[in-house]
């Protein structure tokens, strides 16, 4: 019964695996957003009361001032099905003594597979070639057709060796790189024995033939590449995001990829989300998108849900959260 039930939590979206929500029920009454694809804001902000214990958040809108208020001093608990958190105003919820949790490590893998599947594909061109299957233009007699960049032989860099990049740097170098390089707040023992050099973010722009963004989001990543940067980058370099949209320029990277600035680029990442379609970007040949399905498998969602759920209920225990921020 759930009168019975110890804890009421909303859960903003609800596709949430069912291996999580039936952990979560055991003990909890739940409120699950119904809408799809995805509640909107307001229909998130209609369901948020002041008898909620903890808020289960999978949502692209922002946690913010207004939901906590909604919530009231009752709320415990917030965790959000991600790793990166820029949507969640983390100093105010602490501010209010509620807990924030999120969910670290376990789609290291899946996101550092993706990074490579994206930074093969626009390096061999395979998108560009499919098409080409698709409107008879595939030219076999011709040996300088379609050429893509080799990966063996050159220099990766990556920008923050968190977690992420250090998984994707572990499935990069068995491909026969010549080097690796990374950038970041400082040197990391990680990156020592990865074989890694620590490099300013402007000579890793400058020595590398390929550039895999693996930062968070915040103020000082903003727009880190922007038309400076790319200005900065070889011609020859590819560029690989999979951490958040807003990390690049998007202006400026479409110019950069018209104009022969760079190579090529491959994005898990964008902004908006979902992209249009018919955004500048959908329409340039050297790059390569996908919607971003970094963690988008079917283990790794459903060890996400376990996790945040975890989070939720250490939390109203008043144990120590397994992922807390």
């Amino acid at each position: 019964m759930a009168g019975m039930k110890q804890f009421k939590i909303l859960v903003t979206h609800p596709e949430i695996p069912s291996v999580a929500i039936r952990k979560l029920e055991e003990r909890c009454e739940l409120v699950i957003c119904p809408e799809v694809p995805y509640p909107s804001r307001e229909q998130i902000l209609s369901k948020i009361s002041t008898d909620f214990d903890g808020i289960l958040w999978l949502s692209k809108h922002r946690m913010d001032k207004e939901v906590l208020d909604l919530a009231g001093p009752k709320l415990k608990v917030v965790a959000t099905v991600a790793v990166g958190y820029d949507n969640i105003e983390v100093v105010e919820a602490k501010k209010r003594g509620i807990k924030v949790g999120n969910t670290p490590g376990v789609l290291d893998a899946a996101v550092a597979e993706i990074a490579v599947c994206l930074l093969l594909e626009v390096a061999r061109r395979v998108p560009e070639g499919r098409n080409c299957i698709l409107e008879g233009k595939w030219e076999a007699v011709r040996p300088q057709w379609l050429l893509g960049k080799d990966l063996q032989g050159s220099t990766v860099g990556i920008v923050g060796l968190g977690n992420i990049g250090q998984a994707i740097a572990k499935r990069l170098l068995p491909f026969g790189i010549e080097k690796l390089i990374y950038s970041g707040h400082k040197r990391k023992p990680e990156g020592d024995k990865l074989g890694g050099i620590f490099v300013i973010f402007d000579e890793l722009l400058k020595q590398s033939d390929f550039i895999v963004v693996a930062c968070p989001l915040t103020e000082e990543t903003r727009h880190l590449f922007n038309a400076k940067a790319f200005a900065e980058m070889k011609p020859s370099a590819i560029l690989v995001n999979i951490a958040r949209g807003d990390v690049i320029d998007q202006e400026a990277l479409i110019s950069a990829l018209q104009t022969g600035k760079i190579w090529g680029a491959a994005l898990d990442v964008m902004t908006p989300e979902p992209l249009p379609s018919d955004h500048p970007l959908t329409k340039l040949k050297n790059c390569v998108l996908a919607p971003h399905l970094g963690s988008a498998t079917e283990k790794t969602r459903a060890a996400m849900a376990m996790l945040a759920v975890d989070n939720i209920l250490a939390a109203l225990d008043g144990s120590e959260m397994p992922a807390p921020l």
